[in-house]
């Protein structure tokens, strides 16, 4: 509050001046006079405003001295004062700034704001909170498969380095495909593995070179593809032949001991066994399975219709075949040695000499893939799998050549005597006609057995190939209304499962048949 006391005197056109008394009263509750003079000249009149201004709570600081009752503040930190404001750093602030945009988010999905919406646009809001909950699903089965993937244990085996150098490689392959940065972290997993001393014959990093030969194949790239299964496989030779060589020598206590597995922080599954130091013969049936099997991979790649190389492939088809048979029977007469472990499954060896009868099926030399074919048969525990090689078998002896004397291995097979081996060319294919007859239905009757659950398409689909090698061999026989009826019955079996191959087979041989005479 103010009280104000003036007195005036004002003459036209006067300049004024402006005065403050020289010093302030030390008393807040004192008032203070202002002055303000206004003269036209030095003799002319003047104007004088006089203000008394009653000054309430104000107050000054002093730092000089102070006297009883002036205002004493407090500095911070001393006794008896209030302490400082908190000051504000980035993470308080990025912290706020996130809080107040979580509310502003979550402002709309609001009770009232939900009941308000549902009450004016019903449809539209289910439909909009049902296109947010299918994004978030989205978002987080994104996230669960990302971690799935490329934090599983095929990565998390590796030591990290190596690891995230295959995620990117992966991610590169899969992911957003670049051939250019797959290859650079692929080659750059690999350096790593030599850099780190990692064991070169472990799974773990066979597997590695195993994956960029699957890459280059999906890229076209079969040539390389098959250099780098080469060249595993010639490594993988060596070492077993090394391995034999020192143990000949009784020098294989030279040879260090290498767990089959990287050792990795993650326990051993209980279906896996444990990652131990591996004997060398245990070593050696690792590899050496591991060989035969890269064989056959490149025998695939070899045959393929972009590559059509069948000499090298059926080049590895041999070795491999040749190597499981000189196994098992080097177990047969030697034992299993200690550690050494099991060898290829009775299903195994069966599909690799299936396979290799293939091969020599595929450049007609029937009377090779015949005895392979046998071999096969007695490897064979599933039945409609053996009609499957029944037939095999029927085909064989169907196309077998005329050859002579002693010359086919399936004469000695057949336990035919030597008068009935040199016999006509005429008398020896009716043989092995009929030989191929008796095939073909055996397939016949293992392929229609099967009923229920033990049933399979394997079985149907053999029982209709059965039923076309029966034509087939009753046309080459002379033989032409039994193979038509024939014919027949397989293409309706054919049609009844689906089967396309069946069906084209069966109608190209009732084409080639003469027409029935009235």
């Amino acid at each position: 509050m103010a009280v104000a006391r003036a007195t005036i005197r004002l003459p036209p056109g006067s300049l004024g001046q402006f005065h403050l008394p020289r010093q302030l009263p030390r008393n807040p509750s004192s008032a203070i006079s202002l002055q303000w003079a206004l003269r036209h000249s030095r003799a002319g009149p003047c104007l004088a405003i006089s203000v008394r201004v009653q000054c309430l709570g104000q107050r000054r600081f002093q730092s000089t001295s102070r006297r009883p009752g002036d205002y004493n503040p407090k500095r911070p930190g001393e006794e008896g004062s209030e302490p400082p404001p908190p000051r504000e750093t980035l993470t308080r602030v990025l912290v706020r700034a996130l809080y107040q945009s979580l509310r502003s988010l979550g402002a709309p999905f609001r009770i009232e704001t939900l009941r308000k919406l549902y009450q004016q646009n019903p449809i539209e809001l289910v439909l909009a909170l049902t296109i947010l909950v299918c994004l978030a699903g989205c978002a987080c089965y994104i996230t669960y498969m990302y971690f799935n993937y490329f934090y599983s244990k095929q990565f998390t085996r590796y030591p990290e380095p190596v690891a995230n150098a295959m995620r990117r490689a992966l991610y590169f392959t899969n992911g957003s495909p670049d051939p250019e940065q797959a290859l650079k972290y692929y080659q750059k997993a690999l350096a790593l593995c030599e850099e780190l001393k990692l064991d070169f014959f472990s799974d773990d990093v066979m597997g590695i070179k195993i994956q960029v030969a699957k890459w280059l194949e999906d890229l076209h790239n079969y040539d390389n593809s098959a250099k780098v299964l080469e060249a595993l496989l010639f490594d993988c030779k060596r070492w077993v032949e090394a391995m034999e060589k020192s143990v000949k020598d009784k020098t294989s206590e030279r040879i260090p001991l290498t767990p089959r597995r990287l050792e990795t922080a993650e326990p051993v599954p209980e279906d896996e066994e444990p990652n131990v130091a591996e004997g060398l013969w245990r070593k050696r049936n690792r590899l050496l399975a591991k060989s035969i099997a890269l064989s056959f991979k490149l025998a695939d790649l070899y045959a393929d219709d972009h590559v059509m190389k069948q000499d090298l492939a059926h080049k590895h088809l041999t070795w491999a075949v040749e190597t499981a048979l000189k196994e098992l029977q080097r177990r047969k007469t030697e034992g299993v040695k200690d550690g050494e472990g099991k060898w290829l499954s009775s299903e195994e060896m069966g599909a690799n000499l299936e396979a290799l009868g293939h091969s020599y099926e595929s450049k007609s030399q029937f009377h090779l893939a015949l005895p392979l074919f046998f071999q096969a048969l007695g490897f064979s525990d599933n039945q409609c799998h053996s009609a499957v090689l029944m037939n095999n078998i029927a085909t064989c002896f169907a196309q077998h050549p005329i050859m002579a004397p002693g010359e086919a291995p399936v004469d000695a097979m057949m336990g035919l005597s030597e008068e009935q081996a040199s016999a006509s060319p005429e008398v020896r294919k009716a043989a092995y006609l009929a030989a191929a007859h008796r095939w073909a239905t055996n397939a016949n009757q293992h392929a229609t057995e099967p009923q229920g659950e033990k049933r399979t398409d394997e079985c149907d689909e053999a029982c209709a190939v059965s039923l076309c090698n029966l034509a087939d061999i009753a046309s080459l026989a002379g033989r032409p209304a039994e193979a038509r009826k024939r014919y027949e019955q397989a293409i309706a079996l054919s049609k009844k499962i689906s089967f396309t191959k069946g069906i084209a087979q069966a109608e190209a041989g009732l084409h080639a048949l003469p027409e029935p005479t009235s």
